[in-house]
């Protein structure tokens, strides 16, 4: 059972279907991009205990596998504990990542990994109290702020000045999957790139888990926002196996199996940690053109129990394709056109409802360097007309 059935909940199910499994997907509204594949679907608010406990008592799943944040984490708990189901990688594992605040607190007081120095504030007063001292030794300016649960990057400011505190407060308290949750004020951090590395654990021939790494995936946000990734990142080997031992030490101590996005921010040979998520990451698309398991393939198999493979096989990269208007019933245009884009292929995600800045696709394309094929990846994406 997927709880939360989106574009990444989709190829995971595709993924799953692959391997006999029966798929049951979940989500907030109907006609979700997973209900269009999985054998069963559910329309359920995913933050209230009661319904979702009802939905999972009633499918039995074997598996439950959470798929964005927002989820009653509490219920998976007591689902595991009561040996009703299996959650993915593990319901800890949910429940301490389902805000950044339990995120940042394992990381940077659990196990002291280098992150950008940050502070949780619950009001406007506070938020700017942690910012501006006392005496100067607050975070600073510049600095972000976004809230500690939300998705896609919804809610997150670059604050420069006093001025920008009000709007940055409210954009955050609005845009928050919990509201009334505190808000994390974090210090800006001037990297030269930044990157998501797949860590996946998985049993291994002898029975052992370990941790296997797909090669660094670079992206390019907006407004805390995936809109490109590319595979590979080239980088300093020091710097590489610095991201490689953080990722196995987050990933260690979340558990379970199966494959977690861990973000960093690289200057250099310096790594600072970022987030982590315990499933597929948006900006990890790019490995349906590039490695013969994809992200989704690899989550699937380390889930079962299964062989995994991380090898890359190709140079490729993703770009997002936004709906560009608020619509239902969203069509496309010029997709032939787009296609003619040398070695690119597009990923429709069949959303039911559009609105200017929502994913509703995503262009892949290989090439021999990174920059062609983010060349071709972009003119893909771009020659795509999504019409109401």
């Amino acid at each position: 059972m997927l709880l939360g059935s989106g574009e990444l909940g989709k190829e995971l199910v595709i993924s799953l279907q692959r391997l006999g499994v029966e798929t049951i997907a979940v989500d907030r509204y109907a006609n979700a991009p997973g209900h269009q594949v999985a054998h069963r679907s559910h329309v359920v608010a995913l933050n209230d205990n009661a319904a979702l406990r009802r939905v999972i008592e009633q499918e039995r799943p074997g598996f439950v596998v959470p798929e964005m944040e927002g989820i009653a984490a509490d219920v998976l708990v007591d689902i595991e504990d009561a040996g009703l189901a299996r959650v993915v990688p593990t319901a800890r594992a949910t429940q301490v990542t389902m805000s950044r605040e339990g995120t940042r607190r394992l990381a940077a007081e659990t196990l002291r990994v280098p992150t950008s120095a940050y502070r949780f504030v619950d009001t406007l007063e506070a938020l700017q109290h942690a910012i501006e001292g006392p005496g100067g030794a607050g975070i600073g300016y510049p600095c972000v702020v976004k809230p500690v649960m939300s998705s896609s990057g919804k809610g997150q400011s670059v604050v420069r000045t006093r001025g920008d505190l009000a709007s940055a407060w409210q954009y955050a308290e609005s845009s928050a999957r919990v509201q009334a949750s505190p808000v994390i004020v974090e210090a800006f951090i001037e990297f030269d790139y930044e990157i998501t590395l797949l860590a996946v654990r998985a049993a291994g021939a002898n029975g052992t888990v370990g941790t296997n790494f797909c090669d660094p995936i670079g992206h390019r946000q907006v407004q805390g926002s995936y809109v490109e990734s590319w595979q590979p990142q080239a980088m300093p080997a020091r710097a590489l196996e610095r991201c490689r031992e953080i990722a196995h030490e987050v990933a260690t101590a979340l558990g379970g199996c199966g494959i977690f996005g861990v973000e960093f921010f690289i200057r250099g040979d310096e790594v600072w940690f970022s987030e982590v998520c315990p499933r597929p990451h948006d900006t990890g698309l790019v490995t349906l053109c590039t490695q013969p398991q994809s992200e989704f393939d690899l989550h699937a198999r380390a889930m079962l129990g299964l062989p995994v493979d991380t090898r890359r096989i190709a140079v490729g990269a993703s770009a997002v394709v936004y709906a560009g208007v608020d619509a239902r019933a969203l069509r496309y245009e010029n997709v032939a056109d787009a296609l003619q884009v040398p070695h690119s292929d597009l990923r429709l995600f069949g959303k039911p409802e559009a609105y200017k800045r929502r994913r509703m696709g995503v262009a892949l394309a290989t090439a021999d360097s990174v920059d062609e094929a983010r060349a071709r990846a972009q003119e893909c994406a771009a020659r795509v007309l999504p019409r109401a």
